[in-house]
């Protein structure tokens, strides 16, 4: 266990970004979800840019990747476009 004032603090403020992070990350892969499952294209077009708003929001923040999240937004501007 951490002994120093400093190091107490870092974890309380680790912990509590952890959690923050985990919440935005999950939010953000159960739109994606959402959105592969449409099978109807006028409202994964609705859907996308939200999708890909949020998508911006954690790569801007490092919560995941910028490479992974123009992997993301590829993969789904391709579904969008097969779609019927």
């Amino acid at each position: 266990m951490a002994n120093h004032k400093s190091s107490l603090k870092r974890i309380r403020q680790e912990e509590k970004r952890r959690l923050h992070n985990r919440y935005y990350a999950k939010t953000m892969r159960n739109a994606v979800r959402k959105l592969r499952s449409t099978s109807d294209k006028s409202e994964a077009i609705a859907l996308y840019p939200l999708v890909v708003k949020k998508i911006d929001k954690l790569a801007k923040v490092s919560t995941i990747h910028k490479n992974k999240a123009n992997n993301l937004k590829s993969k789904l501007a391709i579904y969008i476009n097969k779609l019927a």
